[in-house]
């Protein structure tokens, strides 16, 4: 007897839907050891995102934005509802948080992560933490993310860790491009 047939560009996962109702209550990281920054993109173009999301996301089938041609990917990054922060360490790109604020009461943190070879190094708990204040400096009633199991092992440990809670999972698919 065999499991359910994959089917070719569709790869099976479960999501969990996690919220944070205020502000992170827990205390603030210390910084991490050399120089880090981190900094709002503003009008980031395009090929920079894709830089930073294919690089983040290519372990964990992040696939939603290679579906928007660039000049999409260039109007989505221009909406004042989207903000794009990212994370330097030494003066290179460590990681980027992408947060949306189209509902103006409730904020989705729609992508978040680390570089490969920054993984390992405390900075996840340090970058969510300070996202997550970035978030809260607007008059939002809670912050939503969600993960899969294609995500880091860690992910959601982490979010949890920060208070966020879990309030609803679904199984899905992952449609490949």
């Amino acid at each position: 007897m065999t499991g359910p047939r994959r089917l070719p560009g569709r790869i099976p996962t479960v999501v969990t839907f996690l919220e944070l109702k205020s502000r992170p209550s827990a205390i603030p990281p210390p910084q991490p050891k050399g120089k880090i920054a981190l900094l709002r993109a503003v009008n980031a173009p395009a090929h920079f995102y894709r830089y930073l999301y294919d690089a983040i996301g290519r372990d964990y089938h992040w696939v939603d934005r290679k579906k928007l041609n660039d000049a999409q990917l260039a109007a989505l990054l221009r909406e004042e509802a989207i903000e794009l922060y990212v994370l330097y360490v030494d003066g290179c790109p460590a990681g980027m948080a992408e947060l949306d604020f189209h509902d103006a009461a409730v904020a989705q943190l729609a992508y978040f992560g680390l570089m490969p070879e920054y993984l390992g190094r405390r900075l996840g708990f340090f970058f969510l933490y300070h996202t997550a204040m970035n978030a809260w400096a607007k008059p939002i009633s809670k912050l939503l993310v969600n993960t899969c199991t294609l995500d880091h092992q860690r992910a959601l440990p982490l979010y949890q860790r920060l208070g966020f809670a879990p309030y609803s999972r679904e199984e899905r698919y992952i449609e490949l491009p």
